[in-house]
């Protein structure tokens, strides 16, 4: 019997940032078609400097496949879903819903904020139980790309 996928996470290590930058662009490039290249390029440095931060703080959590390659990776922080990427080839498998199982099963994640403009991963957010809770009009770094801070809801 193969194990699931949420059994399957573990954490990232230092040798993975090559390869986890790789599905963070891979993943961009499929799933945020608002985003212009001189957008990416932008966020590119920051992305490579928080899988660092991350990782050495054991806060990115994998999937590999059976060759021990990551394919899709989470960061929560502070109860919230900051970084939640899977490589495209890996779309649709599970993989997204297993690491937000993990992330809220196993690291109480509770948050996650969504651009706007990016309405497959909205809907998958919200799929999986998070309710639209607050907009903010500009990016984290004051570009106009809305975000929505979703909250997962009550339970129980």
């Amino acid at each position: 019997m193969t194990p699931s996928p949420i059994s399957q996470v573990s954490l990232a290590h230092a040798a993975d940032l090559p390869r986890l930058f790789d599905v963070w662009h891979l993943s961009v490039r499929a799933t945020h078609d608002f985003l212009a290249d001189n957008d990416i390029a932008f966020l590119s440095p920051f992305v490579r400097d928080e899988l660092a931060r991350v990782t050495a703080e054991r806060l990115l959590h994998v999937l590999r496949a059976d060759d021990g390659v990551a394919y899709a990776f989470l960061c929560v922080e502070h109860a919230k879903i900051e970084m939640l990427f899977v490589h495209p080839e890996r779309r649709g498998s599970g993989a997204g819903s297993a690491l937000v199982r993990h992330a809220i099963a196993s690291l109480q994640a509770t948050a996650v904020d969504v651009n706007e403009h990016n309405t497959q991963a909205h809907g998958f957010y919200r799929h999986l139980g998070f309710l639209d809770a607050s907009r903010s009009e500009r990016d984290p770094f004051g570009k106009p790309f809305p975000i929505l801070h979703l909250k997962l809801a009550e339970t129980g």
